[in-house]
């Protein structure tokens, strides 16, 4: 049965009212969320300079506290019931403070990618102790789908909000700054937490026992081997590096060996029948394809909004503000729709989508030198838009995955939207995008000779910057028409997937049943002549 009585959080002390403590609640996890825990992302430019790394580097770094993230899925009930509320908080606040004062005055890549993956586990916890306390509150009789509408407009509008105030922080005075506030917000969790909250306890402790830890750094290994080939690759030239061949090595026995313990040993971090569930493996390939899709908003369109429109870096983050509008429609949308009046998943699945692939055809049709920047409005709000709703909605999917598999349904879906999706669509369309600027740049100066009157009237840098000017805008139109044919094909794919009209009954019946209804008709029109006769 649901949890009828008034909604109460007894972990709050009794002078803070009722009313006020959900919102209390909420307000640490927007801070939470504006903590990255290791670096920003928003500010690579300025951490590029500053800190003498290159952007792989940067990106890695970041990449790894999202896979902190998605391990922590798996043992978050475990956590809850054996840590208070207060000692989690003040737990998880401390330990984003130190790997905050860390990552701006350290160096070291592998240690720097350590202390983020570390970050990015705490910040998790964090989250889900907050979530888990106001879900009652939020939705009363937990609707996971009224739930996850409320997560994802939270986690990504705090993304969002992140990235502008990290740029606008480094624009008026130093990226470290950013680093600053947070442990300023930090410290005041740390406050509030020992001034309003008690160590109560609803039940006795669950004590960490069987928990594959072992699992879990294989699985985390894993990834962060698949992301350093995806992130690195285009660097070292792929596979012709020792570098990359000694990471897919790396990659593949870990994945091996971890399933093959998985096979035998009683709690696995991750179970093998849990890979077995339609909606884990559906959403895991159809994330894989959003992910492609979604890759020009991390490669293209900074290329292009930079490069060829001449915007500064305010300039390309103010764009955020139409992304964070996207996704707080998508979020009302979807709580409309799917969460209220209970829109079928293949009808979400089919909405979010369209809007994806609308988006990039507006940017097939529209790119040009002279664009306007509001007319880059309506592509990006519908990107945010259609990508909040797929998220919220093959969220809700995996809630078909018994519990004692869900969240290591979440961690796995969480493994290729979070962590190597976008890394993944970004490595592919680079790869692409490079071998077409090389083409399209060969085809454009094929004419260019002495006789050729553009070529008498410029001088030879100008030549070559307008050619691979040129190249590069012909190389991003036609990447984004290919990326319209795909996502127009997986969409009619998966509507005739899911469409009731199959073609199970348009077999060509044998030769013998032909023979056999003719015989049969032949029959019925002579027994009708001698019935007349």
């Amino acid at each position: 049965m649901h949890h009828n009585g008034p909604f109460s959080i007894p972990s709050i002390r009794n002078f803070v009212p009722e009313k006020i403590k959900p919102w209390v609640i909420v307000l640490f996890v927007i801070i939470f969320q504006l903590s990255s825990g290791g670096i920003y992302l928003a500010a690579v430019s300025e951490m590029v300079g500053s800190m003498a790394l290159m952007q792989e580097d940067v990106m890695m770094i970041g990449y790894a506290s999202m896979v902190g993230m998605a391990l922590t899925f798996t043992i978050m009930f475990r956590l809850k019931f054996r840590f208070c509320s207060r000692t989690s908080l003040i737990t998880c606040a401390v330990a984003l403070i130190m790997s905050n004062l860390i990552c701006m005055s350290v160096n070291s890549i592998p240690l720097l990618v350590a202390v983020s993956f570390i970050a990015g586990i705490f910040r998790m916890w964090a989250t889900f102790e907050c979530n888990s306390t106001i879900q009652l509150w939020i939705t009363p009789k937990r609707d996971l789908s009224v739930f996850f509408c409320f997560i994802y407009l939270l986690v990504q509008g705090c993304i969002q909000l992140s990235g502008l105030i990290t740029i606008y922080i480094a624009f008026l005075s130093k990226w470290q700054y950013m680093h600053w506030l947070v442990i300023g917000l930090l410290g005041g969790v740390i406050l509030l937490t020992h001034m309003l909250f008690r160590n109560y306890r609803s039940m006795k402790k669950l004590p960490l026992y069987g928990i594959d830890w072992l699992g879990a750094l294989l699985w985390g290994l894993t990834v962060l081997s698949i992301i350093f080939i995806c992130n690195y690759g285009e660097h070292y030239d792929w596979f012709q590096s020792i570098y990359i061949r000694m990471a897919a090595v790396a990659a593949v026995i870990m994945l091996l060996l971890n399933l093959w313990r998985a096979s035998f040993i009683r709690h696995p971090f991750i179970e093998l029948k849990t890979w077995r569930y339609p909606m884990v493996y559906t959403t895991f390939i159809l994330f894989v394809v959003i992910d492609i899709l979604l890759a020009p908003s991390h490669l293209l369109e900074h290329i292009y909004i930079e490069t060829i429109l001449g915007y500064d870096s305010l300039h390309i983050i103010s764009l955020n503000w139409i992304v964070l509008l996207g996704i707080v429609v998508g979020a009302l949308f979807t709580y409309l729709t799917f969460a209220r009046r209970k829109w079928r998943y293949k009808t979400m699945t089919a909405i979010a989508f369209s809007a994806i692939i609308v988006s990039l055809a507006i940017f097939y049709f529209t790119i040009d030198y002279n664009q306007s920047k509001t007319s880059l409005i309506l592509p990006i709000f519908l990107r945010g838009f259609g990508y909040v709703i797929i998220a919220i909605t093959f969220l809700t999917a995996l809630s078909r995955v018994p519990f004692q598999n869900f969240f290591q349904a979440i961690t796995i879906q969480l493994f290729i939207s979070a962590c190597i999706g976008s890394v993944l669509g970004t490595a592919i369309l680079g790869h692409i995008f490079k071998v077409l600027i090389k083409k399209n740049g060969m085809l454009l100066s094929a004419n260019i000779d002495n006789v050729n009157a553009i070529a008498t009237n410029l001088s030879l840098g100008k030549l070559y910057g307008t050619v691979q000017l040129q190249a590069l805008m012909v190389s991003t139109k036609e990447l984004y028409g290919w990326l319209v044919l795909l996502g127009l094909f997986c969409l009619l794919l998966f509507m005739v997937r899911e469409s009731t009209i199959r073609p199970k009954a348009s077999i060509h019946p044998t030769y013998r049943t032909i023979r056999r209804f003719v015989k049969h008709q032949l029959r019925m029109e002579k027994k009708k002549e001698e019935d007349v006769l």
